[in-house]
């Protein structure tokens, strides 16, 4: 009974939060995106802070400051940058200032910084193709690796297979190639896809072994059915600071 309990939570979380995004999409606006990520943001860095086994709340201020000021200034990834500069500034000042406590400064802010930026350059499009790419390495990794998986694709995650891995780089790469389309031409929707498909395999295995190291199974526990808010947007998180970079050099 409570596997299909599971199960139900699983599915009616899943749909609410499909919803949700494609209503935001729809939408266009963008205070509205800015204050739907900044959700996200602050629920993911909560998360970090837990699995980087940092007792700081008075971190999260810093954290919503930095997102208060990227409404104003257009370019995110500059204020990565310039949080990094900050943060090793008052290190060299303070010997007291920990450089674990930057950690969730630079995961998960820069990836949502990278979004912010992406959705201010390129459009709610390129939200989508992210979006479509990440959500396709997910199903075809899953379908082919519960298929044909045999060879293990490495310690850090046991479940995910060579041949899940290369799946659904595959159909994740062809069905985001043709989404770009909208965007770009037909060769640079093909490397981004490519990409942003094998980025974001990293970035699950990247959140998983901070799991592994905090002694956890989920991120949190606010999306029933799912666990947290990284364990839903690890892949994005990799994914969309390759696609920004690739859009901003192949464009």
């Amino acid at each position: 009974m409570n596997v299909f309990a599971g199960a139900k939570d699983r599915v009616v979380t899943g749909i609410a939060l499909v919803v949700g995004v494609l209503i935001i999409g729809f939408l266009d606006n963008f205070f509205l995106m800015w204050a739907f990520l900044g959700l996200v943001y602050i629920l993911a860095f909560k998360e970090a802070l837990v699995l980087f086994q940092i007792e700081n709340d008075k971190l999260l201020v810093l954290a919503a400051l930095l997102w208060l000021v990227a409404m104003f200034y257009p370019y995110g990834d500059d204020l990565f940058v310039l949080a990094g500069v900050a943060y090793a500034s008052a290190v060299a000042f303070n010997k007291d200032i920990a450089w674990k406590n930057f950690f969730p400064f630079i995961y998960p802010t820069a990836g949502l910084l990278f979004i912010f930026t992406m959705y201010q350059e390129y459009g709610v499009m390129s939200l989508l193709w992210l979006l479509i790419v990440v959500a396709m390495t997910d199903v075809g990794a899953y379908a082919v690796g519960k298929s044909i998986g045999k060879t293990p694709f490495c310690e850090t995650s046991p479940n995910k297979t060579m041949e899940g891995v290369v799946g659904g780089i595959v159909v994740a790469t062809v069905s985001g190639m043709f989404v770009g389309l909208g965007i770009v031409d037909l060769g640079a929707a093909f490397l981004i896809s490519f990409g942003v498909a094998t980025s974001s395999i990293f970035g699950d295995l990247y959140e998983s072994s901070l799991k592994r190291a905090a002694g956890v199974k989920d991120s949190g526990d606010i999306l029933p059915g799912h666990g947290g808010v990284l364990d839903r947007i690890d892949g994005y998180l990799f994914g969309a600071i390759v696609m920004l970079v690739l859009l901003r050099g192949l464009v």
